[in-house]
Parts: structure tokens; C-alpha cells; sequence
């Protein structure tokens, strides 16, 4: 079992495609037991339907219950606050949040975080992290990206965010759908510096043959 991390992290699912992502994203960050505050867009829960068989409950707070009976999880690890909940912690810099990650990240959030229009809870948590000089992660699903998509990531990054697109190698050899999500969550993890073991790290195979 591994030990706890006192840590905070935001995690925050968008309508873009690719809420599996999200989903094992969420899943790893309890399981090596973080503290996290979940935000879901309106378009998020829509996609949710749409590209899983899971039965996603409409308020945060049957949210939150849904997801800690899914993961098995302590219940005081995980917090949900709704799209305009503005007195939840992530809209101030007095937050704990150490990181915050959007996974999957659509085109119109980017957008939106690029020039701070902090509309919903969304926004402003990561207007926040940006502002407060904390890790911001952002995990964009689109293809091909316009000059618009660029030039606004190249914004974000110049501003102190990580842009990690969602695109899995293949060294690994994956075998089914799972190994490719766990690929991109892998790195997500590894920027977080959070343990886990969902890949082989590159040249592990070779140092073992020859020892």
C-alpha cells in the first residue's frame, strides 16, 4: 500500500475527447493516496456519456460519492465543487493546491486559461495556479492544432504552464486501449512526481537483459 501523500492536486476534466484519460488520471492520484479537488465542465459530463458505460451522476456531490465508491478510496481524499462554486478553495490563491491538471483539456479551455477570462470555477482555479507561480498542467486532445490552438499554448507555456498533449508512444508495445491511456496518464504522473508503474521506462528492458 503506498504511503500517503499529504499533497493537493486539482484535477479538471473539459469537453474534449479523451475523458479516459481523466478517469485513470483520477483514479492513480488516490490510489497513491493524494488529496484531490476534482472540477467537471458541463461539456465534460456530456462527453463522459458518450465515450464510456459508466452511469455519471449530474451533481457534485453524487459525483464526488460516485467516484469513491468506484476507486475504493478514504472519502475525505476526494472533493468535487461544481461549475460555479465560487467559495470552493481552488478560486483563491490561499488554496493548498500544489498542481493542477486539466485532462483532457479542449481547445476552448486552453483558450479561455490563455487569456485569464476565469468565467467559471474552471478557469479561474487555473488562472490561479498561473498567477501564484504553481504547476499547471494541461493535456490537450485535439488534431491538427490551427495557428490559434498554437499560438495560445505557446502563450501558456511562456507563462509557466506544461503543455502535454495527449500523444502515446509506442515503444512499449502496447496491447490494448488501456496501455495507451496509461502511457499519457504515466507522464502526467511523472511531471506531478507521483510513484506508480503503468510503463516501462525507456531502456529499463535493456539494462535488465544485461545485468
Amino acid at each position: 500500500m503506498p504511503q500517503s501523500d499529504e499533497r493537493t492536486i486539482t484535477l479538471a476534466m473539459t469537453g474534449a475527447s479523451g475523458v479516459q484519460y481523466g478517469v485513470r488520471l483520477l483514479e492513480c492520484l488516490l490510489s497513491a493516496k493524494l488529496n484531490v479537488q476534482l472540477l467537471m465542465s458541463k461539456p465534460a459530463q456530456l462527453v463522459f456519456s458518450m465515450e464510456t458505460d459508466m452511469q455519471l451522476p449530474a451533481k457534485s456531490r453524487s459525483i464526488r460519492n460516485y467516484f469513491i465508491e468506484l476507486f475504493d478510496c478514504e472519502p475525505n481524499r476526494l472533493q468535487v465543487y461544481g461549475h460555479d462554486q465560487w467559495t470552493a478553495p481552488v478560486a483563491s490563491g490561499s488554496n493548498v493546491a500544489a498542481a493542477m491538471v486539466i485532462c483532457p483539456c479542449s481547445m476552448a479551455t486552453l483558450s479561455a486559461v490563455a487569456v485569464g477570462a476565469s468565467r467559471s470555477l474552471l478557469e479561474r482555479a487555473a488562472d490561479v495556479m498561473l498567477k501564484e507561480r504553481r504547476q499547471l498542467i494541461l493535456v490537450p486532445r485535439e488534431t491538427p492544432f490551427s495557428a490559434i490552438h498554437l499560438e495560445n499554448m505557446l502563450r501558456l507555456s511562456q507563462a509557466g504552464a506544461v503543455i502535454l498533449p495527449a500523444n502515446p508512444g509506442f515503444y512499449h508495445r502496447p496491447e490494448t486501449v488501456q496501455d495507451i491511456i496509461d502511457f499519457v496518464v504515466a507522464r502526467v504522473l511523472d511531471h506531478l512526481n507521483v510513484q506508480h508503474g503503468l510503463i516501462e521506462r525507456w531502456g529499463e528492458e535493456e539494462i535488465q537483459e544485461e545485468d
